[in-house]
């Protein structure tokens, strides 16, 4: 057999093994962004992920039961829920603990808008986007309102996670806050930059300490500061990328910056200079689902293309 035999069985064994590993960004999702930066990506990003085909404000209760499941299939509640253990309960049943009455923190989870819904009145799709409607004890929700997030000096309250409300100490805005705790900063902040790309067309409409007014950068100076400080201390973690898996399954759309985490520097960091290349950048899915196998088989079948 040779060279160039060998080299065609070998890959077409590699591929029998490495077809249900497929990345699961589609190809050419994210071509019209290719080779730029700044305002002109966040812009074309926007193009790709605008109008999403979002669930009824009913049917996220369910939907919730594919993003946010933790290992116990309970509710992953980023408000409550303590990665060391402990927390105001074990864990919701997303069937029995859906938010009636709440009395305490840990009696039931509801629906939580990370961006509040009295920020972007009169935009009627942002009311069902997944990619901001999280499963939070109700609680905590209440207590959280409408208040932007931010980093709590002088503390008010503190959820049994460590979340907390007090004024904030942060790039020179002092009102109340609230500040989530270290692990799920950085969803919190992909999240934030997913809004402003995903209904960069509604800003001018909206109303927020947070939000800048405009298209580009679509924050206030303090709130983006922030934003970029909680993204790189607080990277993509395996639970944000099967959440935007699951979420892309039921609405078609994508969070770019957490299949891309250089994306945000290219918007809006240190590389706004640098322009966008899905080639030179490595996506998260491989980064973080791959195992060391598949990244293993990933490597041989680039060198037998190359050979």
């Amino acid at each position: 057999m040779n060279q160039r035999c060998y080299n065609c069985f070998t890959l077409v064994v590699l591929l029998a093994f490495s077809i249900p590993l497929a990345a699961q960004i589609p190809d050419g999702y994210y071509a019209r962004a290719e080779g730029m930066r700044g305002a002109e990506l966040k812009s074309a990003l926007f193009r790709v992920i605008r109008e999403p085909a979002v669930l009824s404000y009913t049917e996220i209760w369910e939907a919730f039961e594919a993003t946010d499941a933790h290992k116990n299939d309970k509710v992953w509640d980023i408000y409550s829920h303590e990665p060391r253990g402990g927390g105001a309960t074990d864990g919701f049943d997303f069937r029995q603990h859906r938010c009636g009455s709440i009395r305490k923190e840990g009696d039931c989870y509801n629906r939580e808008h990370l961006f509040p819904r009295s920020w972007f009145r009169g935009t009627s799709i942002l009311e069902s986007d997944l990619f901001h409607i999280y499963p939070t004890d109700g609680y905590v929700n209440n207590r959280r309102g409408n208040l932007p997030f931010g980093e709590v000096g002088i503390m008010n309250w503190e959820s049994t996670n460590g979340s907390k409300i007090g004024q904030n100490t942060f790039g020179g805005y002092s009102k109340t806050v609230f500040e989530p705790i270290d692990e799920y900063k950085g969803d919190v902040a992909r999240s934030y930059f997913y809004v402003v790309t995903a209904y960069e067309d509604h800003l001018h409409r909206w109303h927020s300490d947070q939000l800048g007014g405009d298209r580009y950068p679509g924050f206030s100076k303090w709130s983006l500061d922030l934003l970029l400080k909680w993204h790189r201390e607080d990277p993509v973690s395996l639970k944000e990328v099967r959440r935007n898996e699951a979420i892309y399954r039921l609405q078609k759309n994508r969070n770019p910056y957490i299949d891309y985490p250089e994306l945000v520097e290219c918007v809006w960091g240190s590389s706004d200079s640098s322009l966008f290349c899905q080639e030179a950048m490595s996506d998260s899915f491989r980064a973080i689902e791959y195992s060391p196998f598949e990244r293993w088989l990933e490597r041989v079948k680039s060198l037998i293309w190359i050979r």
